[in-house]
């Protein structure tokens, strides 16, 4: 009898062991970018996510860096599930998105692809295919009432890559910043046309400050040569993507950065969970803010004022407790158009904004630069 109990209580620990195992089922995440993954901006933003979510016992990570918006991605994506047996896909760039994650998701039916940007169409892609994207013009919207403040020729410089919907929000963000701290402050904005391209940025900047702008700011992948070309010429900087303060000690102001590894953490327990994007289980669209942690302001530099401090910490506070909302009316273009009338108002969830194509008053430039 005792011989009995024993294989009982064996059969249970085994059983028990099994369980534990289950629960604890690796979850394979392939992540992939168009840069290197210590850029200072994009790419080392979601390579500090992936960090972050690696963290997990039970989470086995693969990256590859600087993979070309080309067929090569499609290359990498199959490698990465045939050979290293990713389940759940996150190809960061813009240009990964159609036509190559829609091709290979209809060719891995099980396996979930992720794609940060807004392009996911319900009914229309693949329903293995999901969006995540953050609110990170709220943090923006934070560096221009910094910048605002700490100017002192009332121009501010932009530097961006292509005149799409999350460009030009982040844009109007920062200009409606600056122009509460500061209404009299303009934005002159120059579209380099391509995410990555270090010459055209560092002329880009050089052009702006030659014009009077001390204070500059971007979106492109990589903000390095912007920050470090401000800081030689002695103007300040608000960084965007990761935290750049280490390349530019005196004149970096603050910067919007992306929290990563919340979201890749969340995404991690809901595949773990066995939820799946075709189920529904996932959301197919994924938003957050600074309330959610999905985007964090940088620290102040130390030629940061307090009243900087002051503006910028009780438009953070809205944020956080939802009462705060950056495009309303009355909002009109650069061009005198009417974009709100008085009372009315864009909130962060409203799709309007994920289809933007003006730039609001005080920007000085055009989307079809």
């Amino acid at each position: 009898m005792k011989h009995v109990f024993t294989a009982i209580l064996i059969a249970m620990s085994m059983a028990a062991g099994l369980v534990t195992q289950a629960a604890e089922k690796e979850v394979t995440m392939g992540f992939i970018y168009v840069g290197p993954k210590d850029d200072y901006g994009y790419n080392q933003a979601h390579s500090e996510g992936k960090a972050g979510v690696s963290q997990l016992p039970w989470v086995k990570s693969v990256e590859e860096a600087s993979v070309a918006e080309t067929a090569a991605v499609q290359e990498t994506m199959r490698n990465m599930i045939n050979l290293d047996g990713a389940t759940v896909l996150f190809p960061t760039s813009y240009g990964y998105f159609d036509p190559h994650i829609l091709r290979v998701a209809k060719q891995y039916p099980k396996v979930q692809f992720l794609h940060c940007g807004g392009l996911y169409t319900e009914g229309k892609h693949p329903a293995n295919v999901g969006s995540y994207f953050g609110y990170i013009d709220e943090a923006v919207y934070i560096a221009g009432i910094v910048a605002g403040h700490s100017t002192k020729s009332g121009k501010l410089g932009f530097i961006a890559a292509k005149p799409i919907p999350q460009v030009l929000r982040n844009i109007n963000a920062f200009t409606l910043g600056a122009r509460s701290a500061n209404p009299k402050a303009t934005v002159q904005v120059i579209f380099t046309g391509e995410w990555s391209m270090p010459v055209k940025e560092a002329e880009a900047a050089t052009s702006l400050i030659n014009q009077g702008v001390d204070v500059l700011t971007c979106h492109v992948d990589s903000p390095k040569v912007i920050i470090e070309t401000a800081e030689r010429r002695g103007i300040y900087v608000c960084g965007y993507h990761a935290n750049g303060a280490k390349l530019a000690p005196k004149g970096y102001l603050t910067g919007a950065e992306w929290n990563w590894s919340k979201v890749y953490t969340t995404y991690a327990e809901m595949v773990k969970s066995g939820k799946t994007l075709a189920a529904g289980t996932i959301p197919h669209l994924v938003r957050g803010g600074l309330k959610e942690g999905f985007v964090k302001c940088s620290d102040y530099g130390t030629a940061v004022g307090d009243a900087a401090k002051k503006d910028a910490e009780a438009a953070k506070s809205k944020f956080m407790d939802g009462s705060m909302v950056i495009f309303k009316g009355p909002l009109k273009d650069n061009a005198g158009k009417e974009i709100l009338p008085s009372g009315k108002e864009y909130k962060q969830q409203d799709l309007e904004l994920e289809s933007m194509g003006w730039l609001v008053d005080g920007v000085v430039g055009s989307t079809k630069s």
